[in-house]
């Protein structure tokens, strides 16, 4: 009778422990890891989460950025830390492409336990001032007649923007040079001050200084025009077959408890569907949408599937 009870005396005790830990949730400051710069498409979206993630559980829920290596650090950080939702991940398509960009990223997805969908978003094609076009058709021209001369930048190796603007060049036929940066708002400082030519990425990024007219935003990823950029064209509009969209998630590391997913997916839900979590992100020319953790999982899965054959046509993946 001992030796059947001990295991099922063990296993109720294991189930007590969650259950008590997931109860007591959070009882100390949480970390919401970014892994990229501050100001940028993916911190403004996360300060905000964090923001509101703090007055629903009562504590402190603090941003701390970590821009290096298209998001690798930011990742490395977070799976190395107890699966305890203490320390959580702004996840990013950035996770997908690392895993198919790398061949020892030092993570994989299934390292990651996703909470929540927070964003899906389209990209803008900007350009600097000095460059004479003023729509994409303009700028291919210009491209054309000044081959490797107009410079793109890029987040990291590898990264949406360095695969966006290599399918582009190929598409159309233009030769750009690829200038790499740390962080999201770095190329949008040296696009206004005329050092790169080009930049591609999510309307948030560089919003505010095209409607300042610090730089030009010439076309949108989008299969219909954004809200935000009515007047702004579609590539497809231009007769270029290019729809592509990125999203922003938050995950934790793998094996964090079932009921502390499950009260920061409901949390998150909850502040994704606000009207002014909606009207930071949809003025910013994005959409806000919220998922279940295995919904999250799937889109995870789904980017890598999309990425993988670009990355094997530009020989993009290294060590």
């Amino acid at each position: 009778m001992r030796n059947f009870c001990m295991p099922i005396l063990s296993l109720v005790m294991a189930l007590t422990a969650t259950t008590s830990h997931a109860g007591s949730y959070p009882d100390r400051p949480i970390r919401l890891v970014v892994g990229f710069g501050v100001g940028g498409p993916t911190d403004i979206p996360a300060r905000f989460i964090a923001d509101k993630l703090s007055e629903s559980l009562g504590q402190r829920v603090f941003v701390e950025n970590k821009p290096a290596s298209g998001g690798i650090v930011a990742t490395r950080d977070v799976i190395a830390r107890p699966a305890d939702g203490y320390t959580l991940l702004l996840c990013t398509h950035f996770e997908s492409i690392n895993v198919a960009a790398y061949k020892n990223p030092g993570f994989k997805l299934s390292d990651l336990a996703p909470i929540s969908l927070i964003v899906r978003y389209y990209y803008g094609l900007a350009v600097a001032n000095t460059v004479p076009a003023t729509d994409i058709r303009s700028f291919i021209a210009y491209a054309k007649a000044h081959p490797g001369q107009e410079n793109y930048g890029t987040v990291g190796f590898g990264s949406a923007q360095e695969i966006l603007a290599r399918q582009l060049q190929k598409l159309t036929g233009i030769t750009m040079t690829q200038v790499p940066f740390r962080g999201g708002a770095e190329p949008v400082q040296e696009l206004i001050a005329g050092r790169i030519q080009f930049y591609v990425a999510p309307p948030l990024a560089f919003l505010p200084h095209y409607r300042n007219k610090e730089l030009k935003i010439i076309a949108v990823t989008s299969s219909q025009r954004l809200n935000a950029l009515p007047n702004i064209p579609t590539l497809t509009e231009a007769g270029i077959d290019f729809v592509r969209s990125g999203w922003l998630g938050v995950c934790a590391p793998a094996g964090t408890p079932a009921p502390i997913i499950q009260t920061l997916n409901q949390d998150i839900a909850s502040i994704v569907g606000s009207n002014d979590y909606r009207a930071l992100i949809e003025n910013s020319g994005s959409i806000a949408e919220s998922s279940t953790p295995a919904g999250l999982e799937t889109i995870m899965q789904r980017t890598v599937t999309e990425v993988a054959p670009t990355i094997t046509e530009f020989h993009l993946q290294r060590e």
